[in-house]
């Protein structure tokens, strides 16, 4: 994928992502030298500069009664997606309340690969009833879609307020992390022995949600209210059936940590 497809995921594209590039391949220029060697005219420039000063892209100075152009750290494009994300959360609440939940066939989402697996993980995200269920598969979600993703996720869904009942089978675990922990809205039981789960499933709302191991590397979302209430209800009897763990002391989670990535391969 080259530099200008990226930037246009990111809603800069044509016009905007030549004189964007421009900027920063020149560092600092007037505008029309910027407009130049982006191939676009003076006029337009203006309009391009307006939009990318908004979203923070660039700044302009004055020198000798011209105004230059200064493309600011691209590291600058993680903020603004960040804005983005945080501008359709706040609208989510008021889009569900207009979107027909009303559904006769149970709608089922297929998705493929790192993308597809992150999709179906963030979806957990938009839970309305704040109440998650998870059924994970530990050793398999550290490979994909890896421990940092997990990590960002986990601290998204703790600031949406979002609480998780876990269930995990020890022969899976990896370390001793995400323990139980009022703190993190996390409270963990362990399955009976010799239950191994290679599939992690996610119950919320109206929906189910799967993620495979890396070996078949795929995500799905089945939305249904029989099929979630069915899953609900076998989810609670293994529920009663696992061993509890106690709240983990956030003092004790700094070694535990320690622990695990001395264990980790580099």
């Amino acid at each position: 994928m080259g530099v200008e497809e990226t930037l246009a995921k990111f809603g800069i594209h044509g016009k905007q992502a030549r004189f964007y590039l421009a900027a920063l391949e020149l560092g600092e220029a007037p505008v029309h030298q910027v407009a130049q060697k982006a191939g676009i005219s003076r006029t337009t420039a203006y309009d391009v500069l307006a939009k990318l000063l908004h979203e923070g892209l660039v700044t302009q100075v004055q020198k000798a009664g011209r105004y230059h152009v200064i493309a600011e750290d691209p590291a600058r494009l993680l903020h603004v997606l960040d804005d983005r994300r945080r501008t359709v959360e706040e609208a989510l609440p008021e889009l569900r309340s207009i979107f027909n939940v009303s559904i006769v066939k149970p709608r089922i989402r297929f998705y493929e690969g790192l993308d597809g697996i992150k999709t179906v993980l963030y979806d957990t995200l938009t839970c309305q009833s704040k109440s998650l269920l998870g059924i994970l598969s530990m050793g398999d979600l550290l490979e994909v879609p890896g421990r940092k993703e997990m990590e960002d996720y986990i601290a998204r869904r703790i600031a949406t307020g979002i609480s998780l009942k876990v269930l995990r089978s020890r022969e899976k675990d990896v370390g001793d992390i995400w323990p139980t922990r009022a703190a993190d809205l996390r409270e963990l039981r362990y399955v009976p022995a010799g239950l191994v789960f290679t599939m992690t499933t996610y119950i919320y709302d109206q929906k189910v949600s799967f993620i495979s191991s890396r070996r078949e590397n795929f995500g799905m979302i089945i939305e249904s209210e029989e099929f979630a209430r069915m899953h609900e209800n076998l989810f609670r009897i293994l529920w009663q059936a696992s061993q509890p763990v106690p709240d983990t002391p956030p003092q004790a989670l700094k070694p535990l940590r320690h622990a695990f990535a001395a264990r980790r391969p580099e």
